[in-house]
């Protein structure tokens, strides 16, 4: 189905990546990293469940219509409904895939589904035979894999194939395996699964004990030609097997691991920011490849080899992962084609209208900054077109602060419509902001964390700061940039107040997952 030293790049982080508590994304923001992913030479896209809600369906169906190269997958259950509307959602798509899942360990099968193995059999060969009638793209999952019983594992994928699956993916749901079993495990399926030589196997692992890369390496080296991968390793619980981590592996190891991959490595490292920036999940500075100190050396005897050979302790360039490549800087004196033709090089197309808001704050912006860098522009265009319509907006701020007052915050806010106002003290300056954001804007909302760094380098950087609220069990995420850290304060509580507002009427629900 695949030639043998090709690797099927199946990227799930608007589907599982989503699961992560509080980054849930709106249409425009989904359409944008999947826009992104196809640049990068993703194959598989898992656009979302559609039938999870309107929501995700219309974001799917979105998604689907604009790609024209990848493929792009709906995750179903094993049922009639769910197949008929991944379908509705999906069809348009250029190259349209129907994922199909249903448990198959003891343990999920007796007290989950409270079914026996022989009806999860039929109900298998049931869905699969109804997706198959919609399009020859089908992918069947046996969900928690790792801790279901071999031998049903074959029998079961031998039916799945027989009913019509292209694609067979064993997964390790709960991230239990270790890399020699699971490879082991792979290995089994592939050589007992009587006609799986008519089909492609896959493999999805979560990384619960960490091992989330090294059991999906595994699985390749026993035989499998499709991972399910997500950017930066965001998703449920622990996080998923990371793209950037599977994919750099095989580039840098060819002598172990001969199989190759479509992927555009130079695209790596902005797909991986945009995907932070979006969600409000911030990279871990020690995260292998894409981390802020994955290629800073700090130990003089490694500093010193650096500069007299970077390999001594560089495995790969910078620039093989789009790391420090040299990017059109604009400034002031920049018009508004040259900021368009550069964010549409950067995979953005603005209409008129939407082209005019991101100038404006661009040139606002250049007035507090001389050089406007790519991370800029990205944050412009996310708190400017991407975001959803708005509850709460910041109309003006003032604070007043230092060693020998009480800080004070007086806050001007539009809340649907109108203006409201109000100031008030806190124990700094940031603190009196939020007392008063919240006072005026009535909200219950607890804030979990707050995290502040610079976007881009320079005493002149804009400031970046997340927030995480919860309100009646829901988790929103909210991020604001401005050259001033505590208009950026600001900007992000009251993006994850709107947030809030958005998922109080557009409820995220969390399937079972893979």
């Amino acid at each position: 189905m695949t030639k043998n030293h090709q690797i099927i790049i199946f990227d799930t982080t608007l589907r599982d990546g989503e699961q992560s508590p509080g980054a849930s994304m709106n249409q425009a923001e989904k359409l944008r990293i999947a826009t992104q992913l196809e640049k990068l030479g993703v194959n598989v896209i898992e656009a979302g469940f559609p039938a999870a809600s309107q929501g995700d369906f219309e974001a799917v169906k979105a998604i689907a219509h604009a790609l024209k190269v990848s493929q792009v997958a709906a995750l179903c259950r094993a049922n009639e409904d769910d197949i008929k509307k991944g379908w509705q959602a999906v069809k348009d798509a250029a190259h349209p895939r129907i994922h199909i899942f249903i448990a198959t360990s003891q343990l999920h099968m007796k007290y989950k589904l409270a079914m026996e193995p022989s009806m999860v059999l039929d109900q298998t060969v049931k869905s699969v035979k109804l997706a198959a009638s919609f399009t020859d793209n089908v992918e069947f999952s046996a969900e928690d894999g790792s801790r279901s019983d071999p031998s049903f594992l074959c029998k079961i994928f031998e039916a799945a194939i027989d009913a019509g699956a292209t694609t067979i993916n064993l997964p390790d749901t709960v991230g239990y395996a270790i890399p020699e079993e699971f490879g082991a495990l792979v290995k089994y399926v592939m050589e007992n699964t009587a006609n799986m030589d008519k089909a492609i196997m896959s493999v999805h692992c979560h990384n619960d004990l960490g091992l989330a890369t090294s059991n999906t390496l595994a699985a390749i080296k026993a035989g499998a030609r499709q991972v399910e991968v997500t950017i930066n390793g965001i998703g449920e619980r622990a996080g998923n097997t990371s793209l950037e981590e599977v994919v750099m592996s095989l580039n840098t190891r060819p002598n172990f691991f001969p199989q190759t991959t479509s992927i555009d490595t130079t695209r790596i490292y902005p797909t991986s920011r945009l995907v932070s920036m979006i969600t409000g999940i911030l990279v871990q500075p020690n995260r292998a490849i894409v981390g802020a100190n994955a290629f800073a050396h700090e130990a003089g005897i490694h500093q010193d080899g650096m500069l007299k050979n970077p390999m001594t302790y560089e495995i790969m360039k910078p620039e093989t992962i789009g790391l420090n490549k040299n990017n059109l800087v604009l400034g002031k004196h920049s018009g508004r084609h040259a900021l368009n033709s550069h964010i549409q090089e950067m995979g953005y197309t603005l209409s008129k209208k939407e082209l005019d808001t991101v100038f404006k704050k661009f040139k606002n912006l250049a007035d507090k900054k001389k050089q406007i860098q790519d991370e800029d522009i990205e944050a412009l265009v996310n708190e400017g077109i991407l975001r959803s319509s708005e509850v709460f907006s910041l109309e003006y701020i003032h604070v007043v602060s230092g060693n020998k007052v009480f800080p004070t915050a007086s806050v001007h806010l539009n809340i649907n419509g109108s203006s409201v106002q109000g100031a008030t003290e806190g124990s700094g300056p940031i603190d009196a902001v939020y007392n008063i954001i919240s006072k005026l804007t009535g909200t219950k909302s607890e804030l979990l964390r707050f995290t502040i760094s610079a976007l881009t380098e320079g005493t002149d950087a804009q400031g970046e700061v997340t927030v995480r609220l919860q309100e009646n069990n829901i988790v929103a995420l909210g991020k604001g940039t401005d050259p001033d850290i505590i208009t950026a304060s600001a900007l992000a509580y009251i993006n994850g107040l709107n947030t809030l507002e958005y998922l109080k009427e557009h409820p995220v629900v969390k399937p079972e997952h893979l």
